[in-house]
């Protein structure tokens, strides 16, 4: 199986957090692959630099150190976020959804509006 990680679910890997479901911490240890998307990476600049999250390090070094995946964001990514309905006003989702339905992988979410748009998802 290979997973692609909302952004929230990469941080509590990180911290091992226990909000992060036992079914979940399984398919990450035993996933072919995990990514984690440039999205994502933005998106943590962008509260860390609003003082909303701490982080110590780079996400790059961040995902490195787990043995994930980088996930760039492509222009095949953004056609298929133009096509998505808008059930999700959040940026980062919806292109973690379009980079999910693309690249045929499961989001490891907690996030219960992603099921609106049918992707194969492994809940928080």
């Amino acid at each position: 199986m290979k997973l692609l990680l909302d952004t929230h679910v990469f941080l509590w890997w990180r911290e091992n957090n226990p909000r992060l479901s036992r079914e979940a911490r399984k398919a990450i240890a035993t996933a072919e692959l995990v990514f984690v998307s440039a999205a994502s990476a933005w998106e943590i600049a962008i509260k860390s630099g609003a003082g909303r999250l701490r982080i110590d390090g780079s996400v790059e070094e961040w995902v490195e150190a787990s043995g994930f995946t980088r996930l760039p964001v492509h222009f095949r990514h953004a056609a298929a976020l133009a096509g998505l309905p808008i059930h999700h006003r959040d940026p980062f989702d919806r292109m973690l959804i379009a980079q999910a339905s693309t690249e045929g992988l499961v989001l490891v979410t907690g996030d219960r509006r992603f099921e609106q748009y049918g992707a194969p998802v492994i809940w928080t």
